[in-house]
């Protein structure tokens, strides 16, 4: 629309001119060419062609396509000028009727005798130059320049004022002739190519490992170095528009800095050409992006031209594709682009082109003394982007059509080149790339890790150097490794907590230790029990001998009691030798014992026990004995928290050791000896079992003391006071089983204040001094 207005602004003026012209956008869904589609249709569409002409010949061609392929771009394209050159008509008759009249305008013209005396002095030394193909862009720059100072050295002694006056345009007006002349003649190029060839490439992926990707692409004289940045997505840039998006998630910036070209200039900010360069590389990588469900990261690529000698955009996109590529992002496939010239010549009389040569990737002299620039990128597939830039009033529609099949065989030609570099997305290591997780929270959730006036968000933010956006329901977190996304989730999960699992691993905090176990705060704010059974896979004497309050650790939740209290272990984390504990009914393992260990002190006790596979270490086993499960389940243990075993601990006096805390195996054994329940408890608990022991061995009878080990007592004949020699069954975390014989089993608990060293198997002089509640023996150790 804003075109063809001007166009017919122009008309009604009386400026002179050769319009009018008519501009047409083409759309294509499901295959069907669409006619000026409207921004919904255009959403929809594969292609977006905006194609400019005159009556009969093409003026400008811009397209973004999604792999468009030669043949359907050609059909679009003459769809495109009929329809165009509707336009035209009405503009004229506008202008018949109330157009102004056309100002009279006289051009400046060299005369024939000063272009001549130029043409003596400077053809034949500039030929020279350009039939020597080891001149590169700036050895012949410098021998142009030369030969432009010998002819202003004779002009100046002629005193030619003419000539000195139009000498630069002059001297170009003669290159250009000496180019083109030798292009159609002789198809032989400045550098010394044939039409269709394309320059020496080089590429390289990943030069810059530090970056999240990088690569260098060099074609002939021109090299651009490309990098890639992901972001989070609440960086995506913000747009202004009245119609499209408002935002952008991937951006091109092509920076030409006045290096790339051996000059010294000030950079003041981006002009028309870097920003144009830029869209178009921009278009042409855009069609083989991830969609943003799969891929929801901010993309920049930043294009940087270190040489220049034609068709720097086109080196942008395969710099950037390859770059992409770098950065782990999967897109489709590479991306190439190649420039395509015209030289042709026309008919003075009648303006008509009467021979032409295509040529396939230009110098930047092709370019200047060519007619045309034919930008064209894409993959293997098809066309992606096309930017038509012309000299001449316009090229006819044919020579437009005929110059895609050159582009392609060159385009094809470097993403060989490109694929031998690298063919597929990079696996990243997690030092340098970057992570980004998306995760879904209640907006109350959400409110709690903002904290007041951010506070919270903003802290987190600081000590881990992580970018954290907050949406409705969403939280999505950037960070520039795996190790640091972990420490931020972390963070997250403390504050606001995830759903719990049997068998999930969470970080937690140790509040509080008691002697069976410690309280664990984890999971924003939630508390557990960490049972002394569960912190290693070895005997533990003392909870503090293995954690500490307010240290951080690694748990696995095991489940939960009837009280819904969670169970958490630390065992269960580390490597295991053998299976793996089952906290549930079912099948239970004894593997055999390992051979006894010499025992440290007792209050440094870390024992390499028998490997048991039972999730509790209060059930006693026999070395070799049969194993029986039962099908039905024990009485469980509740599971207190720390508050009401404090207040516990104020109203009773009763030793810790035998604290109604303990976890118990959900599957119970029964062994075939009928061995008691050996847990060191208090006699007040568990009073409504039944026990093996006769009640009558509960009285202390003087009488029935025994000085000697009496062989296969029995349990009727043990007695208190009876003085025995007893064998270490086992070594448990607050005292020894002992084997009295017999299949028997008694129980001595450690002194406070006493330390010894004890073995399995060892032989003790005991006695027994009581019974507890279930009838077990409780044995005092004799001093030898």
């Amino acid at each position: 629309m804003a075109a063809n207005a001007t166009s017919a602004a122009l008309m009604l003026s009386d400026i002179p001119w050769g319009g009018p012209i008519g501009v047409i956008r083409i759309g294509r869904i499901c295959g069907r060419f669409i006619v000026n589609p409207s921004i919904n249709e255009l959403s929809m569409s594969d292609l977006n062609l905006v194609y400019a002409c005159t009556r009969d010949k093409t003026l400008m061609i811009d397209v973004q396509a999604r792999e468009i392929s030669e043949r359907d771009l050609e059909a679009a394209l003459r769809l495109a000028h009929p329809e165009a050159v509707k336009y035209l008509e009405p503009q004229i008759r506008l202008a018949a009727k109330a157009g102004k009249q056309k100002k009279e305008y006289k051009l400046s013209m060299v005369s024939k005798e000063t272009i001549e005396k130029i043409r003596n002095l400077a053809e034949a030394p500039i030929e020279a130059v350009f039939t020597d193909p080891t001149y590169g862009k700036f050895e012949r720059g410098e021998a142009l320049d030369r030969i432009t100072q010998d002819v202003k050295k004779a002009l100046e002694e002629e005193r030619d004022e003419e000539g000195l006056k139009f000498l630069s345009k002059t001297v170009d007006t003669v290159r250009k002739e000496v180019v083109r002349r030798r292009i159609i003649s002789e198809g032989s190029r400045v550098d010394g190519r044939v039409l269709d060839e394309v320059r020496p490439v080089y590429c390289e992926a990943g030069n810059l490992p530090v970056l999240h990707g990088s690569s260098l692409f060099s074609r002939g004289d021109t090299q651009v170095l490309c990098t890639v940045t992901l972001g989070a997505p609440g960086q995506a840039q913000r747009l202004d528009s009245v119609v499209g998006p408002s935002t952008k998630r991937f951006m091109l910036h092509y920076s030409f800095p006045p290096f790339c070209i051996n000059e010294v200039g000030k950079r003041v900010g981006l002009n028309r050409r870097e920003v144009g360069h830029g869209t178009l590389a921009e278009k042409a990588l855009l069609a083989v992006l991830p969609p943003e469900d799969d891929f929801p990261y901010t993309v920049r690529i930043n294009s940087e031209v270190m040489a220049s000698d034609g068709s720097t955009s086109m080196a942008t996109v395969c710099g950037g594709s390859m770059a992409l590529m770098d950065a782990g992002i999967a897109v489709r496939e590479h991306v190439a682009g190649v420039s395509v010239g015209l030289v042709s010549e026309v008919d003075s009389a009648t303006g008509e082109i009467k021979d032409y040569r295509i040529l396939s990737d230009i110098l930047g002299l092709e370019d200047h003394l060519g007619d045309m620039d034919f930008k064209i990128a894409g993959t293997r597939k098809g066309v992606t982007a096309i930017q038509l830039d012309i000299k001449p009033a316009g090229i006819p529609l044919d020579i437009i059509c005929e110059c895609l099949e050159p582009a392609l065989k060159g385009r094809l030609q470097i993403l060989d080149h490109m694929e031998r570099e690298i063919d597929a997305p990079r696996a990243k290591d997690d030092r340098n790339s970057p992570r980004l997780a998306t995760l879904k929270y209640s907006n109350d959730a959400i409110r709690r890790l903002i904290g007041p006036l951010g506070a919270l968000k903003r802290k987190i933010e600081e000590e881990t150097g992580a970018r954290i956006s907050v949406s409705d329901g969403t939280l999505t977190i950037l960070t520039k490794n795996q190790a640091v996304m972990e420490k931020v989730q972390e963070k997250v999960d403390l504050v606001i907590g995830r759903e719990i699992e049997v068998g999930g691993i969470y970080k937690g905090t140790i509040t509080s230790i008691k002697e069976y176990g410690a309280f664990v705060e984890f999971n924003g704010g939630q508390q557990g029990l960490l049972h002394i059974s569960e912190l290693s896979n070895e005997p533990v004497t003392r909870v503090s001998d293995v954690v500490s309050v307010g240290q951080q650790l690694s748990l696995m939740c095991i489940g939960q009691d009837v009280r819904g209290n969670i169970k958490l272990s630390l065992k269960a984390t580390l490597h295991r030798i053998g299976s793996n504990a089952d906290d549930t009914v079912g099948e239970l393992k004894v593997s055999a014992p390992k051979e006894p260990n010499v025992l440290p002190p007792v209050n440094q006790l870390h024992i390499q026990q028998e490997k048991e596979d039972s999730p509790s270490e209060d059930q006693p086993f026999e070395h070799n004995m049969n194993v029986e499960i039962s099908s039905s389940s024990s009485p469980v243990i509740l599971i207190r928290s720390a508050a009401e075993c404090e207040e516990e601990e104020k109203n009773s006096a009763v030793d810790l050791s035998s604290r109604n805390g303990s976890f118990t195996s959900r599957s119970s054994l029964k062994l075939k000896t009928e061995a008691p329940d050996l847990n060191f408890r208090s006699d007040d608990e568990d009073t409504d079992e039944r026990h093996t022991a006769d009640p009558s061995l509960l009285q202390n009878n003087p009488n029935d003391m025994e000085t000697d080990n009496v062989p296969n007592i029995s349990a009727r004949q043990l007695k208190i006071g009876m003085v025995l020699t007893a064998k270490v069954h086992q070594i448990r975390a607050r005292g020894l089983v002992l084997d009295l014989g017999g299949g028997i089993r008694g129980m001595y608990r450690f002194e406070t204040g006493v330390k010894r060293y004890f073995g399995v198997g060892e032989e003790l002089r005991v006695k027994c001094s009581s019974f507890s509640g279930k009838g077990i023996p409780v044995m005092s150790l004799l001093e030898e």
